[in-house]
């Protein structure tokens, strides 16, 4: 009895033994969870009924000189689904495909994906998302988002660009300034049951949630006058497309800046790719005949000649080196100023070959040729002027006349409005003011000088050579004003092919210039490209610039000085460029 007792309390010891060894390591397992991994594991829990959201802020708009818009977000309804909480891939499927321009088989696949959310639809229609709506399908959602509007549709669309359905900037000042535009982020925390439904929501707003606003120096009115005339060119010279640029010389505002052929930024993926980039300021092209005012004004500055200075233009043909330079029509001797007024390549070339490469290339510099203009859009290119230590004899001849150099449009309007504002260079903008959601200005931008080109007394030569342009016997004829004295200038350059050859029968037409003579307050630029009627600047793009300028001084309330019996009209076979 006493040895089954003894057996009896041996293993009720070692039992209890274990027990309580057993229990002190789950005691042991407990206090190292809990004050050891506490934070840890609290962590882990708060992962899996908290789900950390972010949300961009609206986009701030952008508002043309006078406060009209120009972009802006509206509140859009963007349809989202939870595969896991889904009744039936197919059937759900099926049911959107009938209310959406979706793809069946492509919704079916992301309700099956083991994703636990995906997009069906991003900025839905209202009619859309209250289709879809009076579906009530399980685990479908409606997530509030904002759309990119552009009331004007086509208007100025290459100057301001457009954003992607994230609400980025992709082109144009919508990516140049995107940084301003775009909205601060938003912090959401939302707490979700064993089912993924939300139950309770918290949610920290960064401070001013919503982008900053653009204003900018582009005059709605001045750009919808500016690309009606450049459309109505382009089409009636039979061309490929063309640009325009107004602009204040004493400034440097842009005005207006427009291309044609027109895009729609609302629908941009509708469109060719080539038709998106601001072309005025990415694309370089052989600026021709434009380019002789600069010479006479390297000629002026440092060359010791007058307006009356007379060169000889060899009876419309001259060789220089293994090149023959023509002439449109025969000239013997003219003077500096006739070289403008008839535009005589072999004139230019004369000119150049007096001063030399050195003071031509340094006055062109000086213009800002070479050299990117700094304005606030994208992809700015610099054009291309060599050193001028590389410079042959016939590489100084052509570039004397704008040949053998390339210029963006943006650069070449700059360089005019030194001109006319007494030989100070500007430097262009678009952008004049940052304002904050109430409208109040954080950031100005105003008139910044660069550098005196010329001499003003300079200027006011070129400047009255630059009339003489703009009369019954001059190559610009055509751009004559009603009222108003015109200076200018014509270009006619033949393109450059992608082999770097000059390509046969296309040409690119300009005219640039200013009004009034005296105190200029618009310098245009007016660029066809490829037109197939008449391929003279005089012919093709002086009267599109005479319809805007006209317009857009009359616009601007300056005041006429001369009746329009002094427009005198040309004969067409009298003008060339």
């Amino acid at each position: 009895m006493k040895s089954e007792r003894r057996k009896r309390q041996r293993r009720i010891a070692i039992s209890g033994a274990l027990f309580a060894l057993v229990f002190a390591v789950i005691c042991g397992r407990a206090v190292y969870l809990q004050v050891f991994r506490g934070p840890w594991l609290n962590q882990q829990a708060v992962h899996e009924y908290e789900k950390s959201l972010q949300r961009l802020g609206k986009r701030g708009a952008i508002y043309d000189a006078s406060g009209r818009e120009m972009a802006f977000s509206i509140d859009v309804t963007s349809i989202a689904a939870y595969p896991g909480r889904a009744a039936s891939a197919p059937d759900t499927a099926r049911a959107l495909t009938r209310v959406l321009d979706v793809d069946v088989e492509e919704i079916r696949q992301r309700l099956d994906s083991k994703r636990s959310f995906v997009w069906i639809k991003r900025q839905a229609s209202p009619r859309e998302a209250d289709a879809v709506r009076s579906l009530k399908l399980a685990g479908v959602d409606f997530i509030p988002e904002h759309s990119r509007f552009y009331p004007n549709r086509t208007l100025a669309a290459q100057m301001l660009g457009f954003t992607g359905i994230d609400g980025r900037g992709l082109e144009g000042l919508e990516f140049y300034y995107d940084a301003y535009l775009k909205g601060g982020a938003g912090k959401f925390t939302v707490l979700k049951d064993a089912l993924g439904r939300g139950f309770d929501l918290e949610r920290t707003e960064v401070p001013d949630y919503g982008g900053r606003n653009l204003v900018l120096t582009i005059d709605k009115t001045v750009q919808f006058i500016t690309e009606e005339a450049l459309r109505e060119g382009v089409a009636k010279s039979g061309a490929s497309s063309g640009m325009a640029i107004v602009m204040s010389p004493a400034t440097g505002q842009v005005l207006a800046l427009a291309h044609y052929p027109f895009f729609n930024p609302n629908a941009f993926a509708r469109f060719d790719r080539n038709l998106w980039r601001n072309r005025a300021v990415t694309d370089p092209f052989e600026p021709g005949s434009t380019t002789k005012i600069f010479t006479a004004a390297a000629a002026i500055e440092h060359g010791g000649c007058r307006r009356d200075t007379i060169f000889f233009c060899e009876d419309g043909a001259y060789r220089v080196g293994d090149y023959r330079i023509h002439d449109t029509s025969p000239h013997g001797w003219l003077t500096l100023e006739n070289i403008i007024k008839y535009s005589s390549n072999i004139g230019a070339v004369k000119v150049g070959e007096m001063i030399g490469p050195e003071i031509l290339y340094r006055t062109l510099r000086n213009f800002g040729f070479g050299d990117k203009t700094g304005i606030d859009c994208p992809g700015e290119a610099p054009g291309s002027l060599p050193p001028f230590r590389r410079w042959s004899k016939a590489h100084t001849g052509t570039i004397s006349y704008g040949h053998g150099m390339s210029s963006t449009a943006i650069q070449l309007i700059t360089a005019v409005c030194a001109i006319a504002n007494d030989g100070v260079l500007m430097k262009p903008y678009i952008v004049q003011a940052v304002t904050d959601r109430q409208g109040r200005p954080i950031e100005r931008f105003g008139p910044r000088k660069v550098r005196q080109a010329i001499s003003g007394a300079t200027a006011s030569v070129i400047r009255g050579m630059m009339r003489g342009v703009v009369t019954e016997a001059g190559t610009g004829g055509r751009a004559a004003l009603n009222g108003y004295a015109v200076c200018g200038k014509t270009g006619t350059a033949q393109k450059i092919d992608e082999s770097g050859a000059y390509a046969g029968g296309k040409y690119i037409a300009s005219f640039v210039g200013f009004a009034p003579a005296a105190r200029p307050a618009a310098a245009i630029l007016v660029i066809i490209d490829e037109p197939t009627s008449e391929y003279y600047g005089g012919l093709v793009a002086a009267p599109v610039f005479r319809r805007i300028a006209q317009e857009v001084l009359n616009y601007l309330n300056v005041s006429p000085k001369y009746g329009p019996n002094q427009l005198t009209a040309l004969k067409k076979g009298e003008e060339s460029g």
